[in-house]
C-alpha cells in the first residue's frame, strides 16, 4: 500500500490538467510533444499507483485531471481561434476524447506494474 503522504503526492500530480496542457502546446506552437508528455506522465503515475496497489488514486486522479482540463478549456471558450483549431470537434469534445484515449497507455502500465509486482513478490 502507498503511504498516505505518497498517495497524496501522486494524486496531486494527477490533478495537473494534462489534456489541456497538451492541447495548449499544440495550439500555441503547433507541436505535438505535449501529448507525449501527457501519455508518459500519466502512465508513470498509473504504474506507481498500481504497483503499490492503489487503483483508487488512478480513478480519482483521472477524474480530477479531466475536470481541471475542462475548466481551463472553458477559460478559452471566447477565443475563436481556439474553438476553430480543433475542428471538426469542439475543444470540450477533444478533452473528453483524449482523456479516454489516454486511459489505454495507463491500462498497459497498470498491467506491467501488476506483473512486475508478482515477479518481485515471488
Amino acid at each position: 500500500m502507498l503511504r498516505p503522504i505518497t498517495g497524496s503526492i501522486i494524486l496531486c500530480l494527477y490533478c495537473f490538467p494534462f489534456v489541456y496542457f497538451s492541447m495548449y502546446i499544440d495550439f500555441t506552437n503547433n507541436l505535438l510533444p505535449g501529448y507525449l508528455i501527457m501519455v508518459v506522465s500519466t502512465a508513470i503515475l498509473a504504474f506507481i499507483s498500481k504497483f503499490f496497489r492503489n487503483s483508487f488514486i488512478i480513478i480519482l486522479g483521472n477524474i480530477l485531471s479531466l475536470i481541471f482540463s475542462l475548466y481551463f478549456t472553458s477559460l478559452l471558450a471566447d477565443n475563436n481561434h481556439w474553438n476553430g483549431y480543433f475542428k471538426p470537434l469542439w475543444p470540450y469534445q477533444i478533452v473528453i476524447l483524449v482523456t479516454i484515449l489516454n486511459l489505454i497507455p495507463q491500462l498497459i502500465a497498470m498491467k506491467l506494474a501488476s506483473k512486475l509486482r508478482k515477479k518481485i513478490l515471488r
